[in-house]
Protein backbone atom coordinates (compact mmCIF):
# COMPACT_ATOMS: atom_id res chain seq x y z
CA UNK A 1 0.00 0.00 0.00
CA UNK A 2 2.39 2.37 1.02
CA UNK A 3 5.95 2.07 0.19
CA UNK A 4 9.61 3.54 0.59
CA UNK A 5 12.92 2.71 -1.26
CA UNK A 6 16.11 4.36 -0.11
CA UNK A 7 14.13 7.26 0.76
CA UNK A 8 15.83 10.80 1.67
CA UNK A 9 13.82 13.88 2.76
CA UNK A 10 15.24 17.70 3.41
CA UNK A 11 14.53 20.72 4.96
CA UNK A 12 16.98 23.13 3.16
CA UNK A 13 20.31 20.88 2.15
CA UNK A 14 19.48 18.61 5.83
CA UNK A 15 18.49 15.33 5.03
CA UNK A 16 16.53 14.35 8.10
CA UNK A 17 14.91 11.33 7.07
CA UNK A 18 18.37 9.16 5.52
CA UNK A 19 17.73 6.01 3.21
CA UNK A 20 14.19 4.53 4.37
CA UNK A 21 13.05 1.24 2.68
CA UNK A 22 9.96 0.02 4.40
CA UNK A 23 6.37 -1.55 3.00
CA UNK A 24 3.31 -1.08 4.67
CA UNK A 25 0.41 -3.20 3.99
CA UNK A 26 -2.67 -2.32 3.70
CA UNK A 27 -5.19 -3.07 6.08
CA UNK A 28 -2.35 -2.92 8.80
CA UNK A 29 -1.43 -1.16 12.04
CA UNK A 30 2.19 0.02 12.43
CA UNK A 31 4.03 2.52 14.88
CA UNK A 32 6.74 4.26 14.48
CA UNK A 33 8.75 4.53 17.73
CA UNK A 34 12.03 6.03 18.73
CA UNK A 35 13.14 9.06 21.21
CA UNK A 36 12.14 12.47 20.54
CA UNK A 37 14.33 14.24 17.89
CA UNK A 38 14.97 10.90 15.54
CA UNK A 39 12.93 11.94 12.53
CA UNK A 40 9.49 10.11 13.25
CA UNK A 41 7.52 13.49 12.33
CA UNK A 42 9.22 14.05 9.61
CA UNK A 43 8.51 10.95 8.36
CA UNK A 44 5.00 11.46 8.30
CA UNK A 45 5.47 15.03 7.43
CA UNK A 46 7.55 13.60 4.17
CA UNK A 47 4.23 11.04 3.21
CA UNK A 48 2.48 14.28 2.83
CA UNK A 49 4.43 15.95 1.06
CA UNK A 50 5.62 18.50 4.06
CA UNK A 51 9.29 18.47 3.74
CA UNK A 52 11.44 20.81 1.00
CA UNK A 53 11.99 17.87 -0.88
CA UNK A 54 12.81 14.11 -1.14
CA UNK A 55 15.14 11.32 -2.70
CA UNK A 56 14.32 8.24 -3.71
CA UNK A 57 10.94 6.53 -4.37
CA UNK A 58 8.04 6.75 -2.18
CA UNK A 59 4.46 5.23 -3.21
CA UNK A 60 0.95 4.87 -2.49
CA UNK A 61 -1.09 2.12 -4.10
CA UNK A 62 1.01 2.20 -6.95
CA UNK A 63 1.54 5.91 -7.31
CA UNK A 64 4.03 8.19 -7.16
CA UNK A 65 4.09 9.76 -4.57
CA UNK A 66 6.67 12.50 -4.98
CA UNK A 67 5.18 13.84 -8.19
CA UNK A 68 2.26 14.89 -6.13
CA UNK A 69 0.82 18.12 -3.86
CA UNK A 70 -0.31 17.39 -0.24
CA UNK A 71 -4.09 17.97 -1.05
CA UNK A 72 -3.52 15.65 -4.31
CA UNK A 73 -2.06 13.19 -1.68
CA UNK A 74 -5.60 13.44 0.57
CA UNK A 75 -7.20 12.91 -2.26
CA UNK A 76 -5.46 9.93 -2.53
CA UNK A 77 -6.72 8.48 0.51
CA UNK A 78 -4.28 9.80 3.21
CA UNK A 79 -5.44 11.64 6.32
CA UNK A 80 -2.96 13.32 8.67
CA UNK A 81 -3.75 14.08 12.18
CA UNK A 82 -0.37 16.00 13.41
CA UNK A 83 0.73 17.09 16.93
CA UNK A 84 -1.68 20.33 17.91
CA UNK A 85 -4.28 18.68 16.11
CA UNK A 86 -5.17 21.74 14.34
CA UNK A 87 -8.58 22.62 14.96
CA UNK A 88 -9.87 25.90 13.51
CA UNK A 89 -10.86 27.11 16.90
CA UNK A 90 -13.66 29.68 15.37
CA UNK A 91 -15.61 27.05 13.73
CA UNK A 92 -18.14 24.95 15.21
CA UNK A 93 -17.14 20.85 15.82
CA UNK A 94 -19.88 20.15 12.79
CA UNK A 95 -17.63 22.75 9.84
CA UNK A 96 -14.27 21.67 11.52
CA UNK A 97 -15.62 18.30 10.49
CA UNK A 98 -16.88 19.13 7.17
CA UNK A 99 -13.95 20.58 6.76
CA UNK A 100 -12.56 17.35 6.56
CA UNK A 101 -14.90 16.29 3.50
CA UNK A 102 -13.18 18.87 1.12
CA UNK A 103 -10.61 16.30 0.30
CA UNK A 104 -12.66 13.28 -1.19
CA UNK A 105 -12.57 13.22 -4.64
CA UNK A 106 -17.09 12.81 -4.65
CA UNK A 107 -17.26 16.33 -3.57
CA UNK A 108 -20.01 15.54 -1.22
CA UNK A 109 -20.16 17.26 1.72
CA UNK A 110 -21.85 14.89 4.02
CA UNK A 111 -19.85 13.22 6.75
CA UNK A 112 -20.01 9.59 7.49
CA UNK A 113 -22.16 9.49 11.33
CA UNK A 114 -20.23 6.14 12.53
CA UNK A 115 -17.77 9.06 13.63
CA UNK A 116 -20.34 10.78 16.04
CA UNK A 117 -21.01 7.38 17.38
CA UNK A 118 -17.11 6.55 17.81
CA UNK A 119 -17.04 10.24 19.53
CA UNK A 120 -20.52 10.97 21.25
CA UNK A 121 -19.35 14.32 22.59
CA UNK A 122 -18.40 15.37 19.24
CA UNK A 123 -22.96 14.98 18.91
CA UNK A 124 -23.24 16.15 21.97
CA UNK A 125 -20.89 19.62 21.04
CA UNK A 126 -22.00 19.93 17.31
CA UNK A 127 -22.54 23.36 17.73
CA UNK A 128 -19.61 24.28 20.20
CA UNK A 129 -16.78 26.25 18.85
CA UNK A 130 -13.76 24.20 18.45
CA UNK A 131 -11.64 26.29 20.42
CA UNK A 132 -13.73 25.95 23.60
CA UNK A 133 -12.92 21.83 23.65
CA UNK A 134 -10.68 20.50 26.02
CA UNK A 135 -7.29 19.13 24.35
CA UNK A 136 -8.70 15.84 24.47
CA UNK A 137 -11.97 16.58 22.64
CA UNK A 138 -10.31 18.64 20.13
CA UNK A 139 -8.08 15.43 19.41
CA UNK A 140 -11.25 13.53 18.90
CA UNK A 141 -11.94 16.46 16.76
CA UNK A 142 -9.28 16.06 14.70
CA UNK A 143 -9.62 12.08 14.36
CA UNK A 144 -13.31 13.30 12.84
CA UNK A 145 -12.47 15.73 10.60
CA UNK A 146 -9.76 12.97 9.22
CA UNK A 147 -12.20 10.45 9.11
CA UNK A 148 -14.75 12.65 7.06
CA UNK A 149 -12.39 11.94 4.26
CA UNK A 150 -13.08 8.47 4.42
CA UNK A 151 -9.28 7.76 4.22
CA UNK A 152 -7.67 4.46 3.35
CA UNK A 153 -4.94 5.27 5.49
CA UNK A 154 -4.36 7.49 8.75
CA UNK A 155 -0.80 9.11 9.72
CA UNK A 156 -1.44 9.82 13.64
CA UNK A 157 1.88 11.42 15.50
CA UNK A 158 1.09 11.14 19.23
CA UNK A 159 -2.65 11.31 19.15
CA UNK A 160 -2.95 11.12 22.87
CA UNK A 161 -0.11 12.78 24.16
CA UNK A 162 -1.15 15.30 27.24
CA UNK A 163 -4.62 13.87 27.51
CA UNK A 164 -6.71 12.73 30.29
CA UNK A 165 -6.35 8.87 30.76
CA UNK A 166 -10.00 8.15 29.87
CA UNK A 167 -10.02 10.21 26.78
CA UNK A 168 -6.45 8.04 25.63
CA UNK A 169 -8.31 4.57 26.55
CA UNK A 170 -11.26 6.09 24.01
CA UNK A 171 -9.00 6.81 21.49
CA UNK A 172 -7.11 3.97 21.57
CA UNK A 173 -9.99 1.66 20.92
CA UNK A 174 -11.20 3.77 18.32
CA UNK A 175 -7.92 3.02 16.53
CA UNK A 176 -8.09 -0.38 17.02
CA UNK A 177 -12.01 -0.63 15.51
CA UNK A 178 -10.61 1.39 12.91
CA UNK A 179 -7.99 -0.81 11.84
CA UNK A 180 -9.72 -3.95 12.76
CA UNK A 181 -13.36 -3.67 12.04
CA UNK A 182 -13.15 -0.73 9.25
CA UNK A 183 -9.83 -2.10 7.37
CA UNK A 184 -8.28 1.52 8.19
CA UNK A 185 -4.68 0.99 7.72
CA UNK A 186 -2.98 3.52 10.72
CA UNK A 187 0.31 4.46 11.04
CA UNK A 188 0.74 5.82 14.83
CA UNK A 189 3.94 7.74 16.04
CA UNK A 190 3.47 6.89 19.93
CA UNK A 191 5.19 6.45 22.78
CA UNK A 192 2.93 4.40 24.50
CA UNK A 193 5.04 1.38 24.29
CA UNK A 194 2.59 -1.75 25.66
CA UNK A 195 -0.38 -0.52 23.16
CA UNK A 196 2.03 -0.83 20.33
CA UNK A 197 3.32 -4.37 21.47
CA UNK A 198 -0.66 -5.21 21.98
CA UNK A 199 -2.15 -3.73 18.67
CA UNK A 200 0.79 -3.55 16.18
CA UNK A 201 1.16 -5.75 13.26
CA UNK A 202 4.59 -4.18 12.54
CA UNK A 203 7.06 -1.30 13.96
CA UNK A 204 9.74 0.45 13.10
CA UNK A 205 11.96 2.11 15.87
CA UNK A 206 14.17 5.09 13.78
CA UNK A 207 17.02 6.52 15.06
CA UNK A 208 18.72 9.48 13.42
CA UNK A 209 16.73 9.40 10.65
CA UNK A 210 17.63 5.68 9.60
CA UNK A 211 15.12 2.88 10.69
CA UNK A 212 17.39 1.23 13.57
CA UNK A 213 15.18 -2.03 13.35
CA UNK A 214 11.48 -3.11 12.63
CA UNK A 215 9.17 -6.30 13.14
CA UNK A 216 5.94 -7.26 14.35
CA UNK A 217 4.73 -6.32 17.67
CA UNK A 218 5.44 -9.49 19.32
CA UNK A 219 9.72 -8.75 18.35
CA UNK A 220 9.54 -5.49 20.49
CA UNK A 221 11.52 -6.75 23.01
CA UNK A 222 12.49 -5.18 26.35
CA UNK A 223 15.93 -5.26 24.86
CA UNK A 224 14.80 -3.14 22.03
CA UNK A 225 12.83 -0.26 23.96
CA UNK A 226 16.07 -0.23 26.09
CA UNK A 227 18.27 0.59 23.49
CA UNK A 228 16.56 2.89 21.56
CA UNK A 229 13.07 4.32 23.29
CA UNK A 230 14.28 4.55 26.87
CA UNK A 231 14.86 8.21 27.95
Amino acid sequence: MLEAKDLFSFYGKSPVIQGLNFTIKQGSFVSVLGRNGVGKTTLLRTIMGLTDRITGSLTFMGNDLGSMATHQRSKEGIGYIPQGREVIPRFTVRENIVMGTYARKDGKRDFPEYILDMFPILKEFLNRRGGDLSGGQQQQLAIGRALAMEPKILLLDEPTEGIQPNIVREIEDVLVKLNREMGITIVLVDQNIPFARRVSDNFLVLNKGRIAVSGTGEELTDQIVDEYLTF
